[in-house]
This record gives C-alpha cells, sequence and structure tokens, in this order.
C-alpha cells in the first residue's frame, strides 16, 4: 500500500467512526437557560475516542461523557484538534469544576469531587455564559445511561 492510500484509508476510517457523531446519541441539554445540544458518550468506546479527530464543532454543541457511578475522572486532549472547556458533573447535576484545554495535550485535566458526567464544549463556552461551578445542568436525566 503506498503512502496516498494509507492517508485515504486513515481519513476514511477516521470519518465512520462514532467519533464522527453520526453514530451518537444526542441530547438537549441547559445551563442557566442556556441550552445546548450534546452528543452522548456512554460506552468505553465512545468514552475513550469522545472528540478526537475532529477539526470543529457547531455552535452550541458539545459532547456529554456519561458514567456507570460517580468517580475522580481526569481527561487530556491527545489527538483532540478543538480548544475544548471541561465542566465535570456530580450525580446532583451540579458543575463540580470547569477547566479549560489545550489541543493535542496530555495534561490531565481532574474532577474536583466525584463527577458522574463531564461535559466538553468549546473553549470559553460556559465563560461567554457567565456558567461557573455550582450551576445546575437541566436535561441529563434524558441522556442514555452508561452501558458498558
Amino acid at each position: 500500500m503506498n503512502l496516498l492510500s494509507a492517508c485515504s484509508l486513515a481519513v476514511l476510517m477516521a470519518l465512520s467512526s462514532p467519533a464522527s457523531g453520526e453514530d451518537l446519541p444526542t441530547v438537549q441539554l441547559s445551563i442557566k437557560g442556556h441550552g445546548l445540544v450534546a452528543e452522548v458518550a456512554a460506552t468505553t468506546p465512545t468514552r475513550t475516542v469522545g472528540l478526537m479527530h475532529r477539526f470543529s464543532l457547531k455552535p452550541d454543541h458539545g459532547m456529554l461523557f456519561v458514567f456507570d457511578a460517580p468517580q475522580p475522572l481526569a481527561f487530556w486532549m491527545k489527538n483532540t484538534f478543538v480548544p475544548l472547556s471541561i465542566a465535570f458533573i456530580g450525580a446532583d447535576g451540579r458543575i463540580l469544576n470547569i477547566d479549560d484545554m489545550a489541543p493535542q495535550t496530555e495534561t490531565t485535566h481532574p474532577s474536583r469531587g466525584l463527577a458522574l458526567y463531564a461535559l466538553e464544549m468549546k473553549k470559553g463556552w460556559f465563560a461567554q455564559h457567565s456558567i461557573v461551578a455550582g450551576e445546575r445542568v437541566e436535561g441529563l436525566e434524558k441522556a442514555p445511561s452508561a452501558r458498558d
């Protein structure tokens, strides 16, 4: 296989993966009256890939990571090209902490407490909407449960 064929194959595989968003369910959420649409990553494979290999996000769109139990979480940005902000969310639906993450880095960004969810949006989305730790995320009950 020549280099061009290998590159074409890699692009096709990336476009057809669940990370492209085509196969992931979505949920409409709201924080302080600000609506958003989140693709739901509720399985180990979809949580592992997350928003990797994407080069853009639509306005007010992101990804909700759903876990099977509240736990300490940590995320990084390896193979992720879009600058993101992440909100870690407890089982009660309240944001524990928000962190900005730089593309293509392996710096870990931990939750400050036991999180059941993590919500990634374009970098600065939470700040633009004056959303801070302690705010409640509405609509989480409509998201598919974690299934591994």
